[in-house]
């Protein structure tokens, strides 16, 4: 098999673990002893046949490779001979396209003939940050057609940053009569109408979780449309739908499905009716309460919320908070003992006193999310109680370079003190110091994920006056497991070097108005060997540190440049010597693909089994 058609460039399956036989009817004993079958001819005589030698080889590797679920281990087994690479094909049922437009959907099918799972990718992920023209692309169109036609045994999709029409989202519901579960992560093009075919058809449906995605009203009441009998729902979310929902039927379909564990609801639930929700389902695991807010019906007293989430004895998730009104709070209270996961991300009112009686409670939390509203003060009181804290993102209220924020080095530094085996962290704020940094560097040295964003541009450490080198320097330095990291405020070239020295398992990497120079750029691309996606804008990186990575791109997943000084002329020399690598040159908004030598507006580079995409955007040049 060509080099081309490594499982490392083309697709990389999530952890997850897959069926022990996939075998489609034979038995996994059957494949794998050797037979001998006794046949009587015309003379009378008896004939043994024996399967050959490569055939019993890939019978036990089938049987083996199926315990196989890390998806590193995968792609190096079907690197090993023309056998392995068969036998890992055979047993993959799971698939994760990190890029949509990396592989083309029948390359996929091709070669993988059991996949019961499909996870896709599409936009980078500045998209997220209205760094991407809205009709660039990655439309799930192209898949659906060949998943439906090739895939009849799909049970999962897994989407994040695609748009998905109304059509797709029917065509799932008619070509996989098995189908169990449906993800949508920031995806768009689809609404209401899409989702109530897939309630009505879909009847085996388990899982239908919508996360931060567009959803437009088309004033349909889908979730009427589930099957007026028992459900099989376990998980549904739709708390970023923007539009009513018929609430009676939700509750009829809240009391049909009696294995609901997960339900994340949206702004227009009030907190009367929450109550009335958990009561017909004290089997929650994971709830997302709504607006949380007061009900509108004035006239009648308030239930006892308290002992509705008392009655949760399971609850160990919660979300939601959409438009909480803080007199409400103290009904949690009964579930936080309990609690490993609390995203108060949406309840930009609540205030530092209102946090810490709720955090103070929370002994057994693992994920917090947090808008900065909780002030230092409320995030040393996650120090002192969270001792099992692995994950914090702390969110800005205001995200502007000339906020006020209110936490500062203060809250960061009572975190590392506090919560020792913390692994990943996302912190917004507005000044931080160098000892800060050091000081979690050494305090948590598990961390896989970094991510310090000071908002202000070219902010120094506050206190010294000195650039934020050595803090940066620091966590890649002593934080041995660091995957992950996103890095900002005032950053010389030394930042870099110390990235490149020392980052060495660093697979992602973000960069917003740091260095001096082409230097730093080169210093990472020369010296991260692990580097998959990278990051950047505003940065004064040029054709020369463009060229210094050309050894390693095809081994990276993307690169993204925004606001850089790389030219046209440069990007068609990485073209020209880099064959099998899409380089595309994005316009701005109102602007056709018509880059001159100047410097290009965007550059977003990445390697392709299938060549440069064909739903290319007039603001879209590939090179």
């Amino acid at each position: 098999m060509s080099g081309s058609d490594n499982p490392s460039e083309m697709s990389e399956d999530e952890e997850r673990p897959c069926p022990s036989d996939l075998t489609g009817g034979v038995t996994a004993k059957a494949r794998n002893c050797c037979f001998n079958a006794a046949v009587t001819g015309g003379g009378g005589g008896i004939f043994n046949f024996s399967p050959h030698p490569d055939q019993v080889l890939e019978n036990v590797l089938e049987n083996v490779l199926c315990f196989l679920t890390d998806r590193r281990d995968r792609n190096a087994a079907s690197l090993v001979s023309k056998s392995w690479y068969r036998a890992e094909a055979l047993t993959r049922s799971e698939v994760f396209i990190g890029n949509c437009y990396a592989v083309s959907p029948t390359r996929v099918t091709t070669r993988f003939k059991r996949v019961t799972s499909v996870a896709i990718k599409g936009k980078p992920r500045f998209a997220d940050f209205s760094l991407l023209p809205p009709d660039w692309g990655a439309h799930f169109t192209p898949w659906a057609s060949v998943l439906g036609d090739s895939y009849r045994g799909l049970e999962k999709l897994y989407l994040k940053r695609m748009s998905i029409s109304d059509d797709d989202l029917g065509l799932l519901a008619r070509c996989f009569p098995n189908f169990k579960e449906l993800v949508l992560v920031c995806c768009e093009g689809f609404g209401t109408s899409g989702l109530a075919i897939v309630a009505r058809d879909c009847r085996q449906i388990r899982v239908l979780d919508l996360i931060e995605s567009e959803v437009s009203d088309d004033e349909v009441d889908w979730i009427s449309y589930f099957p007026e009998n028992k459900t099989c729902l376990e998980s549904l979310t739709f708390d970023c739908v923007e539009c009513p929902i018929d609430f009676e039927a939700l509750e009829k379909l809240v009391i049909r499905s009696p294995s609901l564990k997960r339900l994340r609801l949206n702004r227009f639930v009030s907190i009367t009716q929450l109550y009335r929700l958990m009561i017909r389902a004290p089997q929650l695991t994971n709830l997302g309460t709504g607006s949380f807010g007061a009900s509108t019906v004035t006239d009648e007293p308030d239930p006892d919320y308290a002992s509705a989430f008392a009655a949760c004895k399971s609850m160990v998730c919660l979300s939601g908070f959409r438009e909480i009104a803080p007199e409400y709070l103290p009904a949690i209270y009964p579930v936080c003992g309990n609690l490993t996961s609390l995203n108060l991300s949406y309840g930009a009112n609540i205030n530092t006193e209102q946090f810490k009686s709720v955090i103070s409670r929370c002994h057994k939390l693992q994920v917090l999310w947090v808008f900065d509203s909780v002030c230092d003060e409320g995030l040393e009181a996650v120090a002192a109680t969270c001792k099992d804290l692995r994950e914090i993102r702390v969110f800005p209220i205001e995200a502007r370079e000339d906020a006020d924020a209110p936490v500062s080095e203060v809250g960061l530094l009572a975190i590392s003190e506090g919560c020792r085996k913390l692994k990943s962290i996302l912190y917004f704020c507005q000044k931080m110091t160098n000892a800060a940094v050091i000081a979690m560097s050494k305090n948590c040295p598990d961390l896989v994920v970094f991510r310090l964003c000071i908002m202000g541009r070219h902010l120094p450490d506050h206190v010294t006056n000195e650039p934020m080198d050595e803090g940066f320097g620091a966590i890649v330095k002593n934080c041995k497991k660091l995957t992950r990291l996103a890095v900002s405020g005032l950053l010389t070239d030394r930042a870099f070097s110390y990235i490149g020295q020392y980052g060495k398992l660093v697979r992602t990497l973000s960069v917003a108005f740091a260095g001096n120079s082409d230097l730093a750029l080169k210093y990472v691309l020369e010296g991260c060997p692990k580097l998959q996606k990278l990051e950047i804008r505003d940065c004064p990186f040029g054709d020369l540190s463009l060229r210094s990575g050309l050894h390693h791109y095809y081994n990276m997943r993307f690169l993204w440049l925004s606001s850089c000084r790389v030219t046209l002329q440069g990007c068609q020399e990485i073209a020209r010597q880099l064959p099998r690598l899409v380089v595309e040159v994005i316009s701005g908004d109102d602007e056709e693909g018509s880059e001159t030598n100047e410097h290009v507006n965007t550059l977003y580079m990445y390697r392709s089994l299938d060549g440069p995409r064909a739903d290319v955007p007039s603001f879209v040049q590939i090179l």
